[in-house]
């Protein structure tokens, strides 16, 4: 089964631009109950996600490379609107991968910073650019910013 541990941060500064380059995400959830359903395509490529519910930063996470026609189709008509539209960037520090995404569309001014861990009560070390951490404030999660876009807070 796959897992994933992750934490999530409002960004403090911008002195993260220059860290990494970003890929271009547009990614929807596609109705259930009580799992998530995400599809996502990043930069050329589509994904297939589902999704548990969280515990203690931890969830099952099983994710699946599908066809980017299929991708692009699930997101034009069976996914719930508005899609998340949002740029990744990739930063390597002190050993750990944290993956910030800057938010277009109608969640467009919200800058999250967010990063996997291999265990609940793994210790980090927190980057200076990093700000309050918003890992169990579910407004911060994207199947939410569908249903209640930033804008509209």
């Amino acid at each position: 089964m796959g897992k994933e541990i992750e934490r999530k941060f409002l960004l403090k500064n911008d002195s993260w631009r220059q860290l990494g380059e970003g890929v271009l995400y547009r990614q929807g959830y596609i109705p259930t109950q009580g799992v998530t359903v995400r599809v996502r395509v990043a930069g050329n490529q589509g994904y297939l996600t589902i999704k548990g519910k969280t515990v203690n930063y931890s969830r099952a996470e099983f994710e699946y490379p599908i066809p980017l026609a299929d991708a692009q189709e699930m997101l034009d008509t069976l996914c719930v609107r508005p899609l998340i539209e949002k740029t990744r960037y990739k930063i390597n520090y002190n050993g750990l991968v944290w993956e910030v995404d800057e938010f277009a569309g109608e969640n467009q001014g919200l800058i999250l910073a967010e990063v996997e861990l291999t265990d609940a009560a793994q210790e980090i070390e927190i980057p200076d650019w990093i700000g309050e951490e918003v890992s169990g404030d579910r407004r911060y999660y994207n199947s939410y910013l569908v249903q209640q876009p930033y804008s509209k807070w």
